[in-house]
């Protein structure tokens, strides 16, 4: 299994519901090679090992936006039952309810994804720290330099008034 495709593959089906990167069922029995059916089902013999922050079904406004947002959803459309999202605990604890090699094999590059994904994230704030850093600085001295433009125009605006033109012989 070529490491980038599937960490590539993996990292396209993760969204952010509810404030958490998550992966919804149809996407993990895709990449477990396994009906969304079969994975429910063992979630469901299993439920004592996904607690609410494991695992949570989406509701009829998420499942709009999803199907609004992303093409890839239109079949959820007209679907009558709502998608699970599973956080990344939760796709850990799938390995341990589905036994096959390819979920051992696909719950690894899941986990290297998440991984590299919290890594990337603390690169991504220390950055956008950096920036908000630049922009108050140049913030403040575009703020001077507008005040010295403003005093150039005020003081260029006093200029002695000459009168221009011909002079009539009453004035």
């Amino acid at each position: 299994m070529d490491e980038l495709i599937v960490q590539g593959e993996i990292n396209s089906k993760i969204l952010v519901l509810r404030g958490k990167q998550v992966m919804l069922d149809r996407d993990l029995a895709v990449l477990y090679n396994v009906e969304t059916k079969v994975l429910n089902q063992a979630v469901k013999r299993n439920i004592r090992r996904f607690p609410s922050d494991f695992m949570f079904q989406i509701d009829d406004k998420e499942k709009k936006e999803l199907v609004t947002n992303c093409d890839r959803f239109e079949k959820l459309k007209h679907s009558t039952v709502n998608p699970y999202a599973f956080s990344e605990q939760g796709v850990y604890m799938l390995a341990t309810v589905l036994k096959s090699d390819v979920a051992i094999d696909v719950n690894i590059a899941i986990m290297r994804t998440f991984s590299k994904l919290r890594e990337f994230s603390k690169h991504y704030n220390a950055l956008a720290k950096q920036l908000i850093e630049i922009d108050r600085k140049h913030d403040k001295q575009y703020k001077a330099l507008k005040k010295a433009l403003d005093e150039l125009v005020v003081g260029s605006e006093v200029v002695d008034v000459v009168r221009m033109g011909f002079l009539r012989d009453e004035e």
